[in-house]
């Protein structure tokens, strides 16, 4: 069989049909990146995964287009009417006014991409690195084997390199927060905006950079996606560029230039394509779907 492991807006996967072995998984989120910054910045490194993999700009976050609500739906498989996570922390409990339909290991939580494969592939190695404090906050700090809070995006990329060449993960998550804080502090799609774009996919380039050192480019699956656009100096609100986002997979079993703009992809379907990648049933309380059209067809 093919082994193949995906990398954030990237995935490890055999079609609909198939069995999936994935041995490995990067996701790489980029806080605030809406398509735009894909499309007017200098991005080689995501143009080289877009150009090997399959693509969307054409995605969709859920409401609120805020941080929390959009980072949880992706890990969570679900939307805010299902986990209950509706705004940025303090999110838990004084703002959430229900609770979530179910609960994970974690009894706070509803159960993650994390859980479900600390439950069901209890030997896996779960690694999450984040720059946004505020991420910790949507995890289950016991299914993890790694969780980091960088200082600042440089930072958390060293730290990302570090786990990947050393421990190997199976699944990595790292999340980076340099293009939202230029969203907010000088605007979405402004000069300063795309610097920041550049900075993010150099500092995916270093990530990738790890992977090839530590021998497992080969068998690792990439996924980069965002959690929301922007508006101004803002998000949160009901606009297209706030809810529209990148999603690229790129590895072993996807599609090598694929064009998935027609196909409708929601972020909670990051989670349910990765537990498909890696051969894991998805709980019945989630709503996302595995993203079949990325896969290769196989012989």
């Amino acid at each position: 069989m093919l082994s193949r492991c995906l990398i954030l807006g990237v995935l490890c996967c055999t079609t609909a049909a198939g069995a999936i072995e994935a041995p490995r998984v990067l996701v790489i989120g980029v806080d605030g990146l809406g398509p735009i910054g894909i499309e007017q910045a200098e991005t080689p490194h995501l143009d080289a995964l877009i150009a090997a993999g399959a693509h969307s700009f054409t995605a969709r976050g859920v409401m609120p287009t805020s941080s929390a609500p959009n980072w949880a739906s992706m890990i969570m498989g679900a939307g805010p009417e299902q986990h209950g996570i509706i705004a940025n922390p303090p999110w838990f409990p004084r703002q959430a006014r229900f609770d979530p339909v179910t609960k994970g290991v974690d009894s706070r939580l509803f159960p993650s991409m994390f859980t479900v494969l600390r439950e069901q592939r209890p030997e896996s190695v779960l690694a999450v690195i984040h720059d946004w404090d505020g991420f910790f906050t949507l995890l289950d700090r016991k299914a993890l084997d790694v969780l980091i809070n960088g200082d600042g995006e440089e930072d958390t990329a060293r730290q990302a390199v570090r786990v990947l060449e050393e421990q190997r993960p199976d699944l990595t998550f790292v999340h980076l927060d340099n293009v939202d804080h230029a969203l907010h502090g000088k605007g979405y799609a402004t000069p300063e905006y795309f610097a920041e774009v550049e900075k993010a996919d150099r500092l995916i380039g270093e990530i990738l950079g790890a992977l090839e050192r530590a021998g497992i480019r080969d068998e690792c699956l990439i996924l980069v996606t965002s959690d929301h656009g922007g508006n101004g100096t803002s998000h949160g609100g009901n606009t297209n560029a706030e809810i529209t986002i990148p999603w690229i997979i790129q590895g072993p079993g996807i599609r090598a230039g694929a064009d998935l703009n027609a196909v409708p992809i929601n972020t909670f379907d990051t989670a349910a394509t990765i537990l498909e990648i890696f051969g894991v049933a998805a709980p019945r309380a989630w709503i996302g779907r595995p993203v079949h059209e990325a896969f290769a067809a196989r012989d």
